[in-house]
């Protein structure tokens, strides 16, 4: 699987540096916490102790009486030339085409989304945040430059959020910058929708909650001021310049691509580097409040310097900030690392950081979710496989990771040759495509591995589960025709709908198509493109396109699951690769046996990483384990010492049924052993006492719920048969 199929772990692909100006690797996931920070996070770099955190009063005065009437003349000074020019400019009629069919029309260089909304109606020129012109996301008050496809966007769209929390990170760094005079380096919005979060250097100072209520009022006051969002191309050296205080800023310039577009943006004091777009004004982030607190590298590399990282989440009215609230204070008693220790399922330990020890009822789990998806294998026709744990770095350096994702590896020399270990199994399964001859009448090939991934995550980017450095992905690879993929697309998006329908789960999908940077020729994307799209016709479930944001290898389906509190996360991947198949030179002998071929490659995955899946499961279901996956699926309580012989054979006929049970044998009350079950997520509770031993019975308890049934045996055991045949 390629690095961009594991989105929650690396937010390092060029498509990233480009959005946000800069690289960051080590993504750290906001925890489910309000004020507080996330608890069993090892912090890349230590927090100052609080005597030194208590130090509120630091601001570098200096700095901001120097830099912010620099950054605001060079940018006032820029904009005037800019819009000089384009008043020189023809105002020609266009035309703006929108979603209904409907044309409005406009002038070139005068007509912005926003006067659009305006004649449409107030209500949406009150709402709409953001808008899209020919498949570009663009500023609502930026005049339009040709005939255009006009979408408007509110809060209640991904376009719309995203660009609200967008733009409220750069409200929270003006505040922040105001306060403390702070370098700001970046601040984008969160990957799984829950706000957003800026990253700055202030040298000895280390923030806490004390610091959230400064931070908070000078947020409200940039809102209460409507601010617009101003946006100005620049040139690189007007760039450095402009940011010429600022080392961050500077590093992040020089990195960019030479023919690269560089905007740099206003709202108020603030002028940011930003690709954008951005809201309108400051003003339609009328509920605002500081999450969280924490330390961050630069660029998530250990040497270089300590940042701090403020999380913040905002939203057009205070009722929708309250909810959010309590639904944090609720998701985090479901948090999985508190859980899983209560339930006695995994641990790490310093020794080995990133890598989970599970236990024994944990691996009951892991293996439960393997074993479900390798029933469906052997149903959907794939065939499992194992490849080898480490490689010589010529197979890198032949798939390219060796240049793009070397420090993301584990890397050791034997014997003077250097290897690393592997981070995804897709060059391997290529080696194995390649070590026969391989006919068309052998496609589609579908290769399945459980095997070992490591990845060099950055210490303060671990986080639980669901980011680690050792993990397994139910990983699969289909090597196929080119007409032969819209159908294995079709059957990967029933395999998904299956799976998630069993946990729960609701999804949906996005269309990511050509980018502006690819490889390949463009009828190939074409052809792949229309595959794709029909097979998502032919699923029936609504979807996205999502113009531009494939992979420089090969468009992609994206899918975005909802759990039961309505958090989104990136699991499944499904993606088509032509460039893997050209590095390896696969070919397959065609129809016409003396042509040869190259196959089109499929990455996909179902759950992902075990471990992330595993976390979701266990907050999903608030650790009450379904019984089909559960490691306590049953207990027996004796009522006394005189059947508990009979309690040790009834546990021992469910164990040799298939099912995990247990005994108490203690010498509690039935009460608190019936009590202490419950707590301990034990789906069925089987209560027996002197009567049900003469009649080979037990009585029935299902968790969570008072009432009880007597069973035989046998019955018993039918029971759970019927209840893990229907996931129940």
């Amino acid at each position: 699987m390629l690095l961009s199929s594991f989105r929650s772990s690396s937010r390092g692909s060029l498509a990233y540096i480009f959005r946000h100006y800069s690289y960051l690797s080590s993504f750290t996931k906001p925890s489910l916490r309000f004020f507080a920070c996330a608890g069993a996070l090892p912090p890349p770099p230590p927090l100052p102790p609080p005597s030194a955190m208590a130090a509120a009063n630091f601001k570098d005065e200096a700095y901001l009486k120097t830099v912010i009437p620099k950054r605001i003349q060079l940018f006032e000074s820029i904009k005037a030339q800019q819009l000089a020019h384009r008043q020189s400019l023809p105002s020609d009629p266009i035309k703006i085409t929108l979603p209904d069919g409907s044309v409005k029309e406009g002038k070139k260089w005068v007509t912005s989304p926003l006067d659009v909304a305006k004649e449409i109606s107030k209500s949406l020129a009150a709402n709409a945040l953001i808008s899209q012109v020919n498949g570009v996301l663009w500023d609502m008050t930026r005049p339009l430059e040709e005939d255009s496809e006009l979408k408007l966007f509110t809060f209640d769209s991904d376009e719309g959020r995203d660009t609200f929390w967008h733009s409220s990170a750069h409200i929270l760094g003006q505040a922040l910058e105001m306060e403390y005079g702070c370098k700001l380096c970046i601040g984008p919005c969160t990957t799984r929708g829950e706000g957003f979060y800026y990253d700055a250097f202030y040298g000895e100072l280390g923030l806490n909650e004390d610091h959230f209520k400064k931070i908070d009022s000078g947020a409200s006051k940039a809102a209460s001021e409507k601010q617009p969002f101003e946006r100005i191309e620049v040139t690189r050296d007007q760039a450095l310049e402009i940011f010429s205080d600022n080392s961050f800023k500077v590093e992040i310039i020089n990195d960019l691509p030479a023919d690269k577009t560089i905007t740099v943006y206003r709202c108020g004091p603030l002028v940011d580097l930003c690709r954008g777009p951005h809201i309108p004004n400051t003003s339609f982030v009328k509920a605002f409040a500081c999450l969280k607190a924490s330390s961050a590298y630069w660029r998530g590399n250990k040497d270089r310097e300590s940042l701090q990282r403020v999380y913040g989440i905002s939203y057009p009215d205070n009722k929708r900030l309250k909810e959010y609230i309590q639904y944090l204070e609720e998701a985090k008693k479901y948090d999985h690392r508190l859980l899983g220790t209560k339930q006695e399922l995994f641990f790490c330990h310093p020794l080995s950081p990133g890598s989970w020890f599970f236990l024994p009822h944990g691996t009951r789990i892991y293996n439960k979710l393997m074993e479900f998806i390798r029933n469906q294998y052997r149903e959907r026709g794939y065939q499992e496989v194992i490849s080898p744990n480490m490689f010589n770095m010529q197979l890198w350096e032949t798939s390219g990771h060796a240049a793009n994702y070397k420090e993301n590896m584990f890397v050791f020399e034997i014997e003077k040759q250097e290897f690393g270990l592997k981070p995804m199994n897709c060059p391997g399964h290529c080696v194995m495509f390649q070590h026969r001859v391989r006919s068309y009448r052998e496609l589609p090939l579908r290769l399945a591995d459980f095997g070992v991934l490591h990845r060099n995550e950055a210490s303060g980017a671990l986080t639980g589960l669901t980011r680690v450095r050792r993990f397994q992905q139910d990983d699969a690879h289909i090597f196929c025709m080119e007409s032969q993929i819209k159908e294995e697309v079709r059957g990967v998006l029933d395999f998904i709908k299956y799976c998630y329908d069993v946990f729960g789960f609701t999804f949906e999908l996005k269309l990511s198509t050509r980018p502006e940077k690819y490889l390949g020729d463009l009828a190939t994307w074409n052809k792949a493109e229309a595959a794709l799209t029909e097979a998502l016709n032919e699923f029936g479930k609504p979807w996205q396109i999502d113009e531009g944001d494939g992979a420089f290898y090969g468009p992609k389906i994206d899918i975005s699951v909802s759990d039961a509190l309505k958090r989104k996360f990136q699991c499944a991947t499904l993606q088509l690769d032509f460039q893997l198949p050209a590095r390896f030179e696969l070919t397959y002998s065609a129809e016409d046996e003396a042509k040869r071929e190259a196959p089109v490659m499929i990455h996909r995955a179902i759950l992902g990483s075990v471990e992330r899946m595993f976390a979701i499961l266990l907050e999903h279901y608030k650790g009450k384990w379904p019984f089909w996956l559960s490691p306590r699926q049953a207990i027996v309580c004796p009522v006394s010492e005189k059947s508990q012989s009979y309690a040790i054979e009834v546990r021992d006929q469910i164990h040799q049924a298939g099912y995990y049970a247990d005994v108490d044998t203690s010498d509690r009350k039935i009460q608190k052993k019936v009590r202490e079950a419950q707590l301990a997520q034990y789906n069925y509770i089987l209560v027996v006492g002197e009567e049900e031993a003469k009649t080979g019975q037990v009585s029935v308890r299902v968790r969570d719920k008072a009432d009880h049934s007597v069973m035989s045996i046998d019955g018993l055991l039918k029971h759970f048969v019927e209840e893990a045949a229907a996931f129940h």
